[in-house]
């Protein structure tokens, strides 16, 4: 078996993009797919809407997408050609709640392609693709804290040949690592698709 997890440091970055273009360009592996959300306070995990449960309550939901046409991020994975989709919500720093279904859900997979950056807390993947956008200045904490294990940078073209936005983040966390220019125009390049294959085939050789 197969994980993979592509990570961003930011929102509408491209990560779902990404994802939809690795499960549509490697059809052969037979992909689950997962979104991972955490909500903060106030949003339910349930179904992502405005809640006032307890702090106990609807703090973890496990769901399968079963309609490739509602545009939904799991969709998109359906739509891809994920043979599963699936979409897993928690509280902010809830997680690892969560992981047991998580895990239960990549032992029935035949190879697992995950969104998130959150689970590299939980999970040694064969391979960690990190989007970044070099325009855009928020980063995320828990993608800060996942990017030194990045086995590849993918670097949005727009704003490739800017100097990065960000406060605070080293560029020595990245530094040496492969770097793919990615954008509306090809989110899944073949050097791209070449550099996955090359380390799922040596992860499982």
């Amino acid at each position: 078996m197969a994980i993979v997890v592509v990570g961003g440091h930011t929102r509408n970055i491209g990560k779902t993009s990404v994802v939809a273009g690795i499960i549509a360009r490697m059809p052969e592996m037979r992909w689950t797919a997962m979104k991972i959300t955490q909500y903060g306070h106030g949003i339910c995990s349930a179904n992502g809407e405005a809640c006032d449960c307890a702090t106990a309550d609807h703090s973890i939901a496990i769901t399968a997408e079963r309609d490739a046409e509602t545009g939904t991020d799991s969709a998109r994975f359906l739509k891809a050609g994920a043979v599963r989709s699936l979409w897993v919500r928690t509280r902010q720093g809830s997680l690892a709640e969560a992981m047991p279904g998580v895990r239960k859900e990549i032992a029935r997979a035949e190879n697992v392609i995950i969104e998130s950056n959150s689970v590299m807390q939980f999970l040694q993947p064969d391979v960690f693709l990190s989007v970044l956008d070099y325009a855009t200045a928020d980063f995320k904490p828990s993608a800060l804290a996942a990017l030194d294990r990045a086995d590849a940078i993918l670097v949005r073209a727009s704003g490739a040949g800017l100097t990065p936005q960000w406060k605070g983040v080293s560029r020595k966390l990245f530094a040496g690592k492969p770097v793919f220019e990615i954008g509306p125009r090809e989110w899944i390049t073949d050097a791209v698709v070449e550099f996955v294959r090359g380390r799922i085939a040596k992860a499982v050789a």
